[in-house]
């Protein structure tokens, strides 16, 4: 077996080696979650073997990780998740924040109209109504069917017993131990300094986790945990209050729906940009033969950048809340609107994002985060990304109840034209309004194949999200890889602007780079951060279910 010693520098800035190893991933025969941790994955399974379905798994699983994972994982957040059960029905669940009632569209820029530094994401102003609560009572609601305090349990006692701190997440901790310090002081759970192999425990969430336990949903957006969560803020300069979490709700979405080539993907539609993006990307390639040309090769490395950086231009101004802004959702994704996208794009040379704009529509209709995959024993499937944004949110940690709080405001344009911390560009769709939802990039997807379940795929990475599940789906389809290969293989990724195609470093031959340099590509290898975390499982033809667990974080497959 072939081993790559493969180097990733993080968005932060340390760096650290990890083995991948081209492999097949763990196989069971009825049911599986894969996860950033491996207590959130066994949590989920422990579920499903006392007869709960994906969905009280998805229930376990989330908040498990907002125990293990806190990075990510979380309370203080929202997300997306896609389902597909068993019979076929297919849904989308937006749990993502809101703006508070009191914020409005400058709110990050000075007297001249310039955005200030930081505002978005450092200070208690960047912080949205949080969502993750709504989000797991409304499909519990819906679709669960053990009870709430039998699938809370468990998360309750890992919360108690602590979690071991794995080399990674003393990275994480010690990476962000001075803005922790800067946001709650010295006396902080998190300012302290853990080491691997420590234990964290968490007596404050278990409290928290027992009162929603008991008194449900309401517990978290109207109840003693609402009002210790507003009065908290409030001492630290936040603007949200007790009415912005009373009149907070999840909300069902219709997926985006599209075939490639003999799949039938499902994914998150707006405010995710993810669905409608990886459409533009899939059906811009679709008329070519990217197998033929080779697994990374330069031919297939160029449709795939062309494709990516026309997607993303039309993201930067077309996407947005749809509750707030009408979005051209079938045009986006029409055959004749992408072949006109592609019209333009040669082999010889590159195209130049300086060139690329936004395409012409009609309108005529309506950074670190964290994903899980789960199939149950019944059949049914939930992909699920929730978030924070950037690596323990927006560092405010509320010690009395257990968690952090994301920055998600800085995922609304504080400025049109002006880059948010993905460097990604905005404009008037995507700028702030009370109660809206700011556009993420979150991808949770589910992909059929004759009808029939074949993967459930989904990454943290902010923009570099939409990039890692395309470059997934492509390794298993068209590559013919394993999911774990397929998770192992590895990414680059192009968003327009900037203009440069992003490697993973010390993976890309320099041939490669010559080939694309020579034709007008910029090339960045350098400052990059992993691009996705993949975590993903394969239906094979006999019906058993693989794992990918990516191996640049702690991510880890459990199943029976």
């Amino acid at each position: 077996m072939k081993k790559l010693i493969l180097t990733i520098s993080l968005l932060i800035p340390y760096v650290f080696p990890i083995v991948i190893t081209a492999q097949t991933g763990l196989s069971t025969q009825r049911a599986m979650v894969v996860s950033a941790r491996e207590e959130a994955s066994k949590i989920g399974v422990e579920i499903m073997k006392k007869g709960g379905n994906a969905f009280d798994a998805m229930v376990a699983t989330e908040l498990a990780l907002a125990v293990a994972y806190p990075y990510a994982g979380n309370l203080g957040g929202g997300g997306f998740m896609v389902y597909r059960k068993a019979n076929g029905e297919i849904g989308s669940l937006d749990y993502r924040e809101k703006a508070p009632l009191a914020a409005s569209k400058n709110m990050f820029l000075d007297e001249k109209g310039n955005v200030i530094k930081g505002k978005s994401t450092e200070t208690p102003l960047a912080i949205g109504v949080p969502g993750t609560i709504a989000g797991v009572f409304a499909v519990h609601r819906k679709l669960g069917s053990l009870p709430i305090e039998e699938i809370l349990k468990p998360v309750i006692a890992l919360a108690e017993r602590g979690v071991i701190v794995t080399k990674n997440q003393e990275n994480q901790l010690n990476n962000c131990h001075d803005a922790i310090i800067k946001a709650n002081g010295s006396s902080s759970l998190f300012s302290k300094i853990f080491k691997e192999n420590d234990t964290l425990k968490y007596p404050a969430l278990a409290a928290t986790l027992k009162r929603i336990s008991k008194n449900g949903r309401d517990e978290f957006y109207k109840g003693e945990t609402a009002q210790i969560l507003v009065h908290y803020l409030q001492q630290k300069g936040a603007i949200i209050t007790l009415e912005d979490l009373a009149k907070y709700e999840a909300k069902w979405r219709t997926p985006i729906t599209f075939t490639y080539k003999n799949l039938k993907i499902i994914s998150m539609p707006p405010p995710s940009s993810g669905g409608i993006c990886l459409a533009e990307i899939l059906k811009m390639i679709e008329p070519f033969d990217i197998a033929k040309m080779g697994h990374n090769s330069p031919k297939a490395i160029q449709v795939i950048v062309e494709a990516e950086r026309r997607a993303y231009a039309d993201r930067s101004v077309y996407l947005g809340d749809p509750d707030f802004v009408k979005i051209p959702v079938k045009e986006l994704i029409s055959k004749k609107y992408l072949k006109q996208r592609m019209a333009n794009f040669s082999f010889d040379k590159a195209s130049l994002s300086s060139e690329i704009k936004e395409g012409k529509v009609k309108y005529i209709e309506s950074t670190e985060t964290t994903h899980y995959s789960i199939v149950d024993q019944f059949g049914n499937a939930v992909a699920a990304t929730t978030t924070l944004n950037d690596g323990f949110g927006s560092k405010y940690y509320c010690d009395e109840l257990g968690f952090f709080l994301n920055n998600e405001m800085d995922d609304f344009s504080s400025k049109p034209g002006e880059p948010n911390m993905f460097g990604l560009i905005g404009n008037q769709g995507n700028s702030i309004a009370p109660e809206k939802r700011m556009l993420s990039s979150m991808t949770p997807t589910i992909v059929e194949k004759k009808g029939k379940l074949f993967m459930v795929v989904g990454t943290p990475g902010g923009s570099t999200i939409i990039t890692s599940v395309l470059q997934t789906i492509l390794n298993v389809s068209q590559f013919k890889m394993s999911m774990q290969e397929a998770v192992n293989a590895p990414r680059f990724h192009h968003q327009w602007l900037p203009d440069v195609i992003t490697f993973e470093p010390d993976t890309f031959g320099a041939k490669t780079f010559e080939t694309l340099k020579g034709k007008g590509y910029i090339i960045n290898e350098k400052t990059t951060p992993v691009i996705g975390k993949v975590d993903a499982i394969l239906v094979l033809h006999n019906g058993k279910l693989e794992g990918g667990a990516d191996k640049r974080g702690d991510d880890t497959a459990v199943g029976f």
